[in-house]
């Protein structure tokens, strides 16, 4: 009997230092850390960043519980950040976290590229290149309204704006930003009978329900298609770029770089993603109730990304 309880301890000391060991080797590879976004869209390139970098390469990507983009930033500075590597737009990085204006931009640059200079020159951050997709504001209304009135472009609301109300979550109606609701009326000369602000998250259902008439909306966003709204054609190409890229803070490469090939690695995801391809992988999460993983999975599969 004691024989059997000796071997016993021995085979359950055994079990526990291989799972010991198991555990330190995990934990003894590249780490690198990434923040999740605040919606589907950067939790989905999230997940291929981290499939990608799993696949080539020995490291771990450690996706962390969402932020905003500003946080995200602040995250990446001081001499113990937390966070390696975000996904961004230039538009939002230029003026919500460089304080910046479109306006600022040098003649000859694109905001793409001034943004990037300013972020390396200034933060020590590295920009990679263009995901693909250009996730800017747009102004939709329902197909009702646009059968109603034939809408087809922005110009098209001047003649009739003063029988419409304006709907948008508050951020939209902020005075300091230029590609804001005061700057983009301006621009176009069109009075709205009213307009009113409202909590992001009703948005979508206050405009089907009738609450107001237009509303302003991410281009890529999947909600446009659950809730069929019709995208106006941008006519004056007031609204800036927001093209998503990847940013990695100060001295991210040379703190990895044992990681062969990483650099290359993370640029696979360049020029890859479609705005159209981007509506249906975020109707696929916000809609029809898929993983963020899975939908990143199934895009990079079919695009020979991974096998």
């Amino acid at each position: 009997m004691k024989k059997k309880i000796y071997l016993l301890l021995i085979s359950l000391f055994l079990l526990i230092s291989t799972a010991a060991c198991s555990g330190n080797e995990q934990e003894e590879g590249p780490v690198i850390n990434m923040y999740d976004g605040t919606y589907a869209e950067i939790m989905i390139i999230n997940q291929m960043v981290k499939q990608l970098v799993e696949e080539y390469t020995d490291a771990t990507v450690v996706i962390r519980d969402g932020m905003t983009l500003v946080n995200q930033f602040k995250e990446m500075q001081g001499d113990n950040p937390s966070n390696d590597l975000f996904l961004t737009y230039d538009g939002s990085t230029l003026a919500s976290i460089f304080n910046r204006n479109p306006s600022d931009v040098p003649e000859g640059m694109t905001l793409f590229e001034y943004t990037r200079q300013v972020g390396e020159e200034e933060y020590g951050v590295t920009s990679l290149d263009k995901i693909g997709i250009n996730n800017t504001y747009a102004i939709a209304v329902t197909r009702e309204t646009a059968e109603k009135y034939n809408l087809e472009k922005v110009s098209d609301l001047i003649p009739i704006a003063d029988e419409l109300v304006f709907g948008a979550e508050p951020s939209f109606f902020s005075e300091e930003t230029e590609d804001r609701y005061y700057a983009w009326v301006d621009a176009y000369g069109i009075e709205f009978k009213d307009a009113v602000s409202i909590d992001v998250n009703l948005k979508y259902t206050a405009i089907v329900n009738g609450n107001f008439d237009v509303t302003e909306v991410y281009s890529t966003d999947g909600l446009n298609k659950k809730y069929d709204l019709v995208i106006l054609e941008e006519d004056l190409g007031f609204f800036p770029d927001y093209y998503a890229n990847l940013v990695a803070r100060k001295g991210f490469f040379e703190d990895f770089a044992e990681i062969e090939n990483l650099y290359e690695v993370l640029d696979m995801l360049t020029g890859q993603i479609t705005d159209a391809e981007m509506v249906e992988m975020s109707y696929a999460v916000d809609v029809e109730g898929k993983t963020p993983a899975e939908v990143a999975n199934t895009f990079l599969v079919e695009k020979g990304l991974l096998d």
